[in-house]
């Protein structure tokens, strides 16, 4: 079973085998050769051990990992695939042998001694644990903490103020143009995951080759096959976060007994449950005991039988469907690599489970899919919403949703976590600002080419500043703020999981701004800082000064917000592990609900004109002195301190609710630990004009050339040509 490894002249493997499984052998010993470290950091991490070498900053994500069971679910679904799909199990052994063989026989990375860590043995079922632990929180189940909390602090009205994408949840743009709106008179897709910024990155730029198929894309490191995003040569497909919610919190009663711990169930008994201990080793620190405990409805999260950690009475069960049906849907991995037409791409999505995502996919002989992917379960309502009592009946899973599917509009379709064909398995999605923006570029030009699209994957048109120049309009004018061009309309929960309209907390601002609204006159300063925003061209680029004046003015208003006495009662969170914590902080949830908090009829008697009005008299007194790119920074996250960092990292364009998505947290950081993990063009037309490009570079080793070597491009928003061609590329090694 030989395989050859070629290197194109950014570093990005080419591999090619005589069989499907020495492909999948060859994928993982190449990747295990360029990313070694990366590839232990999550291995422990889907065991919950990586508090172990990373000390304990890693402790609390170990506890949830554990007391979630990741790697037990990824153990039942590997021994449910190798029963159902032996094929695909086999495959996977393959990648996992690649994986360790590469690991003992590449250079070891320099982190390994830094932290007398020795690479493992992956087991069979390791990349399906690692998959989960990826996906775990995208499903974003602590929002339904986070409604819970602030109902409790501000009524249930105020849920809907609060609806938006927050901090902890990932996105990603994506766009299909038919082949009726190209150059070439075949389709294109493009797009860019956003996703929490990570060195090395995570996705990996591939190309595998076998007799069987020859496909080229992004896949996860850890995992075998081209899943999330790929060009076959007559297909091609590519994934958005549908923002579905098909994850389910229960509040349990639990109590010991001399035999254990039960839990009270719907039928009003109480039931024994599955209970035991592990040991959580800490790099530096004492080790800790967890425990584990699982009802009926799951595995117990938060809290147990003496409660949470500050004595209230809670517990919580978190229900996920790989947990209930030994199913992580590796089985769609391999059909998609040999898919050759839309048609096989869509009957392979059919086995598709986790994440759930909106999929869209076209091929050389015309046709275009644009569908809902994985499973979400059939339930009451209640249960998108908040946590529900286990104990009370009526609160069962009784099957799966039919996923959804949708067509196109003008020759295109546009996903961007936005409410559309998922909006029936979803609470809240995306503001609409990203969809709607590249909706308006595609409708700009009537035809559109590969090399085209990089102006769409970097725009910067900032919509959402709309509310809070509307009030900055009326400081400074004395003009009646109205509407805007900002759409509010089916952007948070109601009391239902389908939600088309906001409840009456969430409505266009159509208020006077209050009594006190110019009853002093601003100071010049601020008036010509107000003067100087509203005359903005709205643009986040990185050498804007206006940009930086919007952000400073915004972030003080934000933090004015969430300190005034109607508010700050919800600023101290309840007592959940601290890795659901960004979930649950205040300063995050009011910046991300920013325009919903200034468009309200009324904010808890909060005047929004004064709380304006003392922000632009703040900035214009201490105003930034650079541009919006001198603070609004890179915060790639790495497992460990990297001495071959830049010391400073580079300056960004755009914004949360940009097309170029880099994403700071108003009031609390400029700089930006989310964006574009990967930017992809894939052209039907010639698969070599298509081309792609990752936020640093194809390999993870700290002394490679290829190490940040995308980088420059990634931030000017340039891509590299996807090469296909074996005789272009450069021969490296026979296994």
């Amino acid at each position: 079973m030989s395989a050859e490894t070629y290197r194109d002249a950014w570093g990005i493997p080419h591999l090619r085998a005589d069989s499907a499984a020495g492909l999948a052998r060859a994928q993982g010993r190449v990747t295990a050769r360029d990313r070694a470290w990366q590839l232990e950091v999550e291995r422990h991490r889907a065991q919950g051990t990586s508090a172990s070498f990373l000390g304990p900053e890693a402790l609390s994500w170990d506890r949830l990992a554990r007391r979630a069971r990741l790697a037990d679910t990824a153990r039942r679904c590997f021994t449910a695939l190798e029963r159902q799909d032996p094929e695909t199990a086999a495959w996977v052994r393959a990648y996992v042998d690649g994986v360790n063989e590469g690991l003992t026989t590449g250079e070891p990375a320099l982190e390994f001694a830094r932290t007398g860590l020795a690479p493992g043995r992956w087991e069979p079922w390791t990349p399906l644990g690692v998959w989960l632990a990826t996906h775990i929180l995208f499903a974003g189940f602590p929002a339904k903490l986070w409604r819970e909390h602030i109902a409790a602090h501000l009524g249930p009205e105020a849920v809907a103020l609060f609806a938006a994408d927050g901090p902890g949840t990932a996105g990603s743009n994506g766009w299909l143009v038919s082949g009726g709106r190209t150059t070439t008179g075949h389709a294109l897709i493009a797009g860019d995951p956003h996703r929490f910024i990570e060195e090395p990155g995570v996705y990996q730029q591939i190309h595998l080759s076998c007799p069987e198929f020859d496909v080229v894309g992004l896949a996860v490191p850890g995992v075998p096959g081209i899943a999330h995003f790929g060009h076959t040569g007559t297909v091609a497909w590519a994934i958005t976060n549908a923002m579905a919610d098909y994850q389910d919190l229960y509040r349990e009663r639990l109590r010991r007994t001399g035999a254990g711990v039960e839990a009270l169930g719907p039928d009003g008994t109480w039931h024994r449950v599955a209970r035991h201990t592990e040991r959580i080793d800490v790099a530096g620190e004492e080790t800790v005991e967890v425990e584990v405990i699982e009802t009926g409805r799951g595995p117990v999260i938060a809290g147990g039988p003496e409660g949470l950690d500050d004595g209230t009475p809670a517990a919580l069960s978190l229900r996920y469907p790989p947990r209930v049906t030994a199913d992580l849907g590796f089985g769609a991995l391999l059909p998609l690599l040999r898919a050759r037409t839309v048609a096989d791409v869509d009957r392979a999505l059919d086995a598709w489970t986790e994440p759930v995502n909106v999929v869209q996919a076209a091929d050389t002989g015309g046709g275009l899919l644009h569908r809902v992917a994985g499973r979400v379960p059939v339930r009451p309502e209640a249960n998108g919403l908040r946590p529900v009592p286990a104990w009370e009946p009526g609160h069962e899973w009784t099957g799966w949703h039919t996923p959804p599917r949708a067509g196109l509009t003008d020759g295109v379709a546009v996903m961007a976590n936005q409410r559309g064909p998922a909006t029936p398995l979803g609470v809240e999605f995306a503001p609409p600002h990203r969809a709607d923006r590249i909706t308006a570029l595609l409708a700009g030009r009537e035809r559109w080419s590969a090399s085209d699209m990089s102006t769409i994957h970097t725009d910067t048109h900032l919509a959402s500043a709309t509310p809070l120049l509307a009030h900055i309009k009326r400081l400074t004018t004395g003009t009646t703020p109205t509407t805007g061009t900002t759409p509010t309309t089916g952007t948070t929960p109601t009391t239902g999981t389908t939600p088309t309209t906001q409840t009456t907390g969430a409505t266009p601002l159509t208020q006077t701004t209050g009594a006190a609204t110019g009853a002093t006159p601003l100071t010049p300063e601020a008036a010509a800082l107000g003067a100087r925003l509203l005359a903005w061209d709205r643009r986040m680029d990185a050498d804007s000064t206006d940009a930086a004046a919007y952000a400073a003015v915004r972030a003080a208003v934000v933090r004015r917000l969430a300190a005034h006495p109607a508010l700050a009662p919800a600023a101290a969170p309840p007592a959940y592990p601290e890795v659901l914590q960004p979930w649950l902080a205040l300063v995050p949830r009011v910046a991300y609900a920013l325009e919903h908090l200034l468009r309200a009829d009324d904010l808890y008697g909060i005047d929004r004109a004064a709380t304006v009005r003392a922000a632009l008299e703040e900035v214009a007194a201490d105003p930034p002195a650079g541009t919006w790119g001198d603070t609004h920074r890179l915060a790639p996250w790495r497992a460990l301190p990297d001495a071959t960092a830049p010391a400073r990292e580079p300056g960004l364009s755009g914004d949360h609710d940009c097309v170029l998505c880099t994403s700071p947290v108003p009031g609390l950081t400029d700089r930006a630990a989310r964006g574009p993990a990967a930017r992809y063009v894939w052209d039907l037309a010639d698969r070599q004009n298509s081309r792609w490009v990752v936020p640093h570079g194809a390999s993870g080793a700290p002394g490679s050339a290829h190490r940040r070597d995308q980088q420059a491009l990634w931030l000017t928003g340039e891509l590299v040509p996807v090469v296909t061609d074996f005789t272009r590329l450069t021969k490296e090694s026979d296994d």
